[in-house]
């Protein structure tokens, strides 16, 4: 799975998938462009994700940890989020948390992935 790939499997990604295939079913969308849909979603969720600076804290308790291949999954058991904003306390029965090492891209190499992405 590549980094870009990787929000496929939340549940927004998931969603978009479901919804895709049902259209392609219904012969209302052809393959190739559900195809186009899923890698224009992978690009603009991870741009946004990168520019995004509102964070948020989290409290709770871990009941597992792994690491394998530098890819981190944690999942959490009573857990409170609170944006650094002050937003209202959100808590969730539990988390899991799949985080992955990134790279920074110059604004040449993102450049470069929208001209590859349209060909």
């Amino acid at each position: 799975m590549s980094n870009l790939t990787l929000y496929r499997s939340t549940t927004i990604g998931e969603t978009l998938s479901q919804s895709l295939d049902e259209m392609v079913d219904q012969n209302t969308i052809s393959r190739q462009l559900a195809e186009k849909v899923l890698r224009e979603f992978d690009k603009q969720i991870s741009q946004k994700l990168a520019t995004n600076s509102t964070r948020m804290h989290f409290r709770g308790g871990l009941k597992s940890y792994r690491n394998c291949d530098n890819v981190w999954t944690l999942v959490l058991r009573d857990c409170q989020f609170k944006t650094e904003l002050g937003g209202a306390e959100i808590a969730v029965d539990r988390v899991k948390v799949v985080a992955c090492e990134g790279q920074k891209q110059t604004k040449k190499q993102t450049e470069q992935n929208s001209f590859e992405d349209d060909e």
